[in-house]
């Protein structure tokens, strides 16, 4: 029977990587550099020299081994091929296919936010649930859906791109994707730091903010959470657009729970209490009782959720 297999978060700066026995327990976790010079052509070479050596350090046989669960930061079809990873310099090709020549074992890919859902709801989170909506909070907003247990990629492995739900058709700014008015350009970290560059711009209100040299996501939640007006009132149009974002997912999905994590999230149940108030207050008669919790893994997630790909 095999016992372990190995996930692997692929990130723009590092590729997070873990040995786990597929019980959930985590053996070992380490990082290498992701280069993503010469259109990311070393980063599966890399991935594979790494977890040979790993193979070869602990003494595992490789009848015992799963395989590799992959999360990688773009959409991702069923059968493993990836439609461009603008962050890796990758094109449209079978990771999957490429991973396992390289190592001789079976891979599983998928979008690294759907990734870690699966991970959330194995063992964070969103565990014991099995319909979920995870929601990473970070430089922009991911999201990732488990319907019956089972990740939900979609036809074009867009499936759980929440962060590009039309929240306000007629913003005048674009969104990094070049379209206007998404969830990801008021609710995530550059959103907060753009919402708050505008209301200081357009209020005269004393705040904290006027002083500080950098303006940042943690430094908007930190002032308001010490009571600072103008940084309330930019963190309340956060927590009410996310709000009305689940609200929408909610009357189509009806989920069991939405699990929210990500960086933003460490500003913590300031941040949830927030989101489940106008949840509450948006949501249809039928799904405003939905469960709104944080992420219990923090970076580790996609890691889990590679290793929880081999299970499916």
């Amino acid at each position: 029977m095999r016992k372990y297999g190995f996930g692997v978060d692929v990130g723009g700066t590092t590729v997070k990587l873990g040995l786990f026995e597929l019980t959930g327990e985590l053996l070992e976790s380490w990082e290498i550099p992701t280069r993503r010079e010469n259109a990311g052509a070393a980063i599966l070479p890399d991935i594979a020299a790494s977890i040979d050596a790993k193979i070869a350090q602990k003494g595992l046989r490789r009848e015992d081994i799963a395989g590799v669960g992959l999360g990688v930061p773009g959409p991702v079809l069923a059968d493993g091929t990836v439609r461009r990873c603008v962050n890796l310099g990758w094109g449209v090709f079978n990771v999957s296919d490429e991973l396992s020549k390289l190592l001789g074992l079976p891979v599983r890919a998928g979008n690294d936010a759907n990734v870690a859902a699966l991970g959330e709801q194995w063992q964070g989170g969103g565990r014991g649930f099995q319909n979920l909506v995870m929601v990473t909070l970070g430089t922009g907003v991911g999201g990732g859906i488990l319907l019956n247990g089972r990740v939900v990629p979609g036809v074009h492995g867009a499936g759980g791109e929440i962060g590009h739900m039309v929240m306000a058709p007629d913003e005048p700014d674009p969104c990094g994707c070049g379209k206007r008015g998404h969830l990801e350009q008021y609710a995530s970290a550059t959103g907060t730091v753009r919402l708050a560059r505008r209301a200081l711009a357009q209020s005269g209100a004393p705040s904290v903010l006027r002083e500080t040299d950098e303006l940042t996501c943690e430094r908007v939640f930190t002032a308001a959470k010490a009571g600072d007006a103008l940084a309330s009132e930019i963190t309340d149009t956060f927590c009410r657009t996310l709000a009305a974002a689940l609200a929408n997912i909610a009357a189509v999905i009806d989920p069991e729970v939405f699990v929210i994590g990500g960086g933003v999230s460490k500003a913590g149940e300031f941040l949830r209490a927030g989101v489940e108030r106008h949840f509450r207050a948006l949501a249809f008669h039928a799904c405003e009782d939905t469960k709104i919790v944080l992420a219990g893994l923090g970076a580790d997630a996609g890691m889990y959720g590679a290793a929880a790909l081999l299970l499916q």
